[in-house]
């Protein structure tokens, strides 16, 4: 139910299913929900494999065809598991308390009954169910987490997008460092170990107070050609009206501000300025640059509290309810020092005419031409729905998630699964897209401190 795919993910290991687990898909298929889709897609794959049945019968067990990307890091043909259903009753040896008349005490018995009848074959219960994989542990059952769906295995292993490098990097580097300018930018080529573990669009900077801030443009093994990052410090090369704070946001900007990447990730806690940056560098793109022709704003519809209930209006009045950020920064971007109200009236409806919020429900089959395409709150997407949203990307379009893995209100994601986790993993060797942590809050001191200690 969480992924169909799965029975053809556990490589050379045998599968064994238990009558209840059709049970459980049958009384699970009816409805329009992601659960209700996964089921069917999951009853089509079993109704495959059973038409292609071999002569040795349904007892010898299915033979498992390989899937797809199974092993994207070996050359080698993966090694296939079959796959056995349940075609008999087993005898049941649960303790007294628990008898078999719920399904996950069912499943406990069958695995148990397995573990009797092939006492030297390791039996283990695959389950996202944590209560279920307690209770294995509890009568002696191994019990393993599906973690297929997880990109890493620790969250603190992503991507941050910058590196530090050491203060004698020049002196170690000086014999194979080439410089020169080209159309006001500057330009390093540089050689040595480091440069193999660099990504492309990866941004570098030394803490030794020269504001060295660079960004990797090519590699060729050990060689990388680095820029020098155009500095957003100061007032007058603002965006927007809008200055960078600290190193990270400066990234940011320059990220955002490029328009050889169309694709942009910007993780960071809250006040960290993701949102800010990303309506600044859009509003000067499409209003004084006309490089996209709008801007479009979307997120997930995933309540913090209990739900309110519906919500009148359009699409569009529907949404803006849940995009208080962005009323919020665009009250920050449209100060106007004179003008008064009129002024301040106009500013509003001249900025609001260019950017469009759309709700994810009606994404798919739509094509973005020339847009600059915003996914707020992109942690509670999964990788599945950040797909259909990321190839909705025609000709011209800039796409930005914005999220912070550390407030996921989707229930059944977590840091490691999330589809804003995922992206970051897959796009970081992409020459076309780039990735930024934020680490300071710069919204007031009273959030960082919440952040940071509550």
């Amino acid at each position: 139910m969480h992924d169909p795919t799965s029975i053809f993910r556990f490589k050379e290991h045998d599968i064994f299913i238990p009558m209840i687990v059709l049970e459980e898909l049958d009384r699970a298929k009816k409805g329009t929900s992601e659960v209700a889709r996964n089921v069917r897609q999951a009853s089509r794959f079993l109704d495959d494999l059973m038409s292609n049945m071999d002569k040795a019968g349904i007892d010898k067990g299915l033979a498992l065809p390989a899937w797809s990307g199974i092993s994207e890091e070996s050359d080698e043909e993966p090694q296939q598991g079959r796959l056995y259903f349940q075609t008999e009753h087993l005898p049941q040896s649960l303790p007294e308390s628990l008898p078999g008349n719920t399904p996950d005490n069912d499943i406990l018995g069958t695995a148990l009954a397995l573990k009797e009848i092939h006492p030297h074959q390791p039996v283990t219960l695959v389950s996202k169910d944590i209560n279920l994989r307690i209770k294995a542990a509890v009568v002696g059952l191994s019990a393993e987490d599906y973690s297929n769906d997880q990109v890493l295995d620790d969250v603190d292993l992503l991507y941050k997008g910058h590196q530090e490098l050491p203060n004698d990097f020049w002196e170690s580097h000086s014999k194979d460092v080439e410089s020169w300018q080209e159309e006001g930018h500057t330009y390093y080529r540089v050689s040595g170990p480091d440069a193999k573990q660099w990504h492309i669009n990866q941004c570098l900077y030394m803490d030794d107070g020269s504001g060295f801030e660079a960004i990797v443009r090519m590699k060729d093994g050990e060689d990388a050609i680095i820029e020098i990052v155009n500095d957003y410090h100061s007032s007058k090369h603002s965006v927007w009206g809008i200055m960078s704070r600290n190193r990270e946001q400066n990234f940011a900007l320059n990220m955002l501000m490029d328009p050889d990447l169309d694709f942009v990730s910007l993780l960071g806690v809250a006040g960290t300025g993701k949102t800010l940056l990303t309506l600044a560098a859009g509003l000067a793109q499409v209003l004084d640059e006309n490089r996209y022709r709008e801007i479009i704003m979307t997120r997930v519809t995933v309540p913090v509290g209990d739900d309110i209930g519906f919500l009148p209006g359009t699409e569009e009045e529907k949404m803006t309810r849940w995009m208080g950020a962005l009323m919020d920064n665009l009250e920050v971007l449209t100060r106007t020092e004179g003008g008064g109200d009129w002024g301040r009236a106009a500013t509003d409806d001249l900025l609001r005419s260019r950017i469009r919020i759309h709700s994810i429900n009606f994404m798919r089959g739509r094509t973005f031409l020339n847009k600059y395409l915003i996914i707020d709150e992109a942690q509670n997407l999964t990788a599945k729905q950040m797909k259909t949203l990321i190839t909705r990307a025609g000709p011209g379009t800039k796409i930005v998630c914005l999220g912070n893995v550390a407030q996921i209100d989707t229930p059944y994601l977590t840091e490691t699964s999330s589809g804003l986790t995922y992206v970051v993993d897959k796009f970081k060797n992409r020459g076309h897209a780039g990735h930024i942590t934020l680490m300071r809050g710069e919204r007031s001191r009273l959030a960082e401190y919440a952040s940071d200690y509550l």
